[in-house]
């Protein structure tokens, strides 16, 4: 074997390596944005109904600012999510 041949199975070795860690790296990327999503929005919603237990008078303006921050919440877990997906696929 010349050193070449080495040389080439080690870069070869080197990049199935990275490929996999990379993959492994979108996977657990992806499984931390839904956890974070699913905490951020239970937090959400448990102040929510806590403050309308305390001033039921104001239900609706907290129920739609919760509804907004729930989306936001939401919107950059997606982003987080496809921007995992694309890493794993691509």
């Amino acid at each position: 074997m010349s050193l070449m041949t080495i040389l080439l199975d080690a870069a070869t070795d080197a990049k199935v390596a990275a490929a996999s860690f990379s993959k492994m790296g979108a996977a657990i990327g992806a499984g931390l944005a839904a956890i974070g999503a699913g905490i951020g929005i239970g937090r959400i919603g448990g102040s929510a109904m806590e403050s309308i237990a305390r001033q039921p008078e104001s239900s609706g303006d907290i129920r739609a600012n919760m509804i907004v921050a729930a989306a936001l919440i939401e919107g950059a877990v997606f982003f987080a999510i496809v921007v995992c997906l694309l890493i794993l696929f691509l």
